[in-house]
């Protein structure tokens, strides 16, 4: 389903990747540790398109998103979604339009079906007419969450996604967004630092060693 090639990456004349690869199925939930700066969200951001690359290559689905720095497929064109640490979600909109923000081309009653269908997936019904202020920390993730897989994204990147809250919360997000993961067959990378949750969240596990990925 995913397939990276070889990728090559520097910043100010530095090397942090070289010769990465990565082979994901369909429905494989991947998770990538190492240490701060060692290239783990450069990674997700070459996958991404939202960075280029001294070297590599990104097969996904059978289409090429990239190829040596050549070729680069605009990122909104790649069906690839990404969650952050920090939610980035839009303070002055709602949660229903929060969420519908990457469908807007759709109908509104087309949009509100998929809120309505994502918020009781991530546990949040209820809640649209609120705003990112009025909920916890764990909520506004869930919202994130529910806001990237609403346009139905081959492929999602979690950068940090769960690191900016508490350990208990922590732990039971990672469970809830591992199950939903499940249920919607969604293909998924994330990138943390902490390794009980990358083996508990994930189908499989690498971790970056020396700017080459390692697959446990």
């Amino acid at each position: 389903m995913l397939k990276v090639n070889d990728l090559s990456v520097q910043y100010n004349k530095q090397t942090v990747l070289q010769e990465f690869s990565l082979e994901l199925a369909d429905g494989e939930i991947f998770a990538m540790l190492g240490d701060s700066g060692s290239g783990k969200s450069s990674a997700l951001r070459f996958i991404a398109g939202l960075d280029n690359a001294l070297n590599g290559s990104v097969i996904l689905n059978g289409k090429q998103l990239s190829n040596k720095g050549e070729h680069q497929e605009p990122p909104e064109t790649r069906g690839v979604g990404m969650v952050f640490q920090d939610y980035a979600l839009f303070p002055h909109m709602s949660v229903e339009n929060n969420i519908a923000f990457g469908i807007s081309r759709q109908s509104k009653h087309e949009q509100q079906v998929r809120v309505e269908v994502l918020l009781s997936l991530v546990g949040l019904t209820g809640t649209e007419r609120k705003y990112p202020h009025q909920l916890s920390g764990g909520e506004q993730q869930r919202v994130a969450l529910a806001r990237a897989l609403a346009p139905k994204p081959k492929l999602l990147l979690l950068d940090e996604a769960f690191s900016s809250l508490d350990k208990s919360h922590r732990d039971v997000l990672a469970k809830q967004v591992r199950k939903i993961f499940k249920k919607t067959n969604t293909t998924a990378i994330l990138v943390t630092h902490d390794e009980t949750e990358a083996y508990s969240f994930a189908d499989k596990v690498g971790v970056i060693q020396n700017k080459q990925l390692v697959i446990n």
